[in-house]
């Protein structure tokens, strides 16, 4: 019997050892993908073909445990959906994506996702709270995570309908910041409130 569990573990670690290979090499055509995805939004390039577009398994390879750096465009956007609509519904979800995809290469703003997630933490002025909080960023609910995965992969793929009109900023409804008063609304969502500039009153 103890010879035939040893058997079964030996087996499982070798199955595992191709398995995680195999993960690890989608994660990183997931990853590779997505660098384009994201030229393309700052290029304002056409949509992506069929074969240049993330599929479901891919996004979901990349960073599977919510535990990795962020250092590429499906964790950072990921990550922001995830946080900044933490307790949220899809469409919640969906508009702080649009909101991060408007805002790359957007005058003012970084031209890749990570550079406008990470966006003023040089001075403590983060332009997405959660970055600068202080607290850990790792994820705390899996499936959770998957869903702002998949919303990511969407975003990139250019197949998520924006719900803010276009917005480049937003606050939590719960709020009132004084900036919002040189903004144009133009939208909201359950928990949010869209903004953009306003040409006659922007700063």
């Amino acid at each position: 019997m103890r010879l035939a569990w040893i058997l079964i573990g030996l087996t499982s670690a070798l199955l595992a050892g191709p398995l995680h290979a195999a993960d690890t090499a989608m994660a990183a055509v997931a990853e590779d993908k997505a660098e384009v995805l994201e030229e393309k939004v700052v290029e304002d390039a056409p949509p992506p073909k069929k074969a240049e577009k993330l599929t479901p398994g891919e996004a979901q390879a990349v960073d599977p445990a919510g535990q990795a750096p962020l250092d590429d465009s499906i964790t950072c956007l990921a990550r922001t959906i995830y946080w900044e609509a933490k307790g949220a519904d899809a469409e919640d979800m969906s508009a702080v994506a649009s909101v991060v995809l408007n805002r790359l290469g957007h005058d003012g703003f970084p031209d890749t996702i990570c550079g406008v997630v990470k966006q003023g933490v040089e001075t403590k002025a983060c332009q997405f709270s959660w970055w600068c909080d202080g607290r850990p960023d790792q994820v705390e609910e899996a499936q959770r995570y998957g869903v702002a995965k998949e919303i990511a992969r969407k975003a990139l793929n250019q197949q998520l309908k924006d719900p803010t009109g276009g917005a480049l900023y937003f606050h939590d409804r719960t709020v009132h910041p004084d900036w919002a008063k040189t903004y144009r609304k133009t939208a909201q969502t359950t928990h949010f409130l869209f903004y953009k500039p306003n040409q006659a009153l922007a700063r």
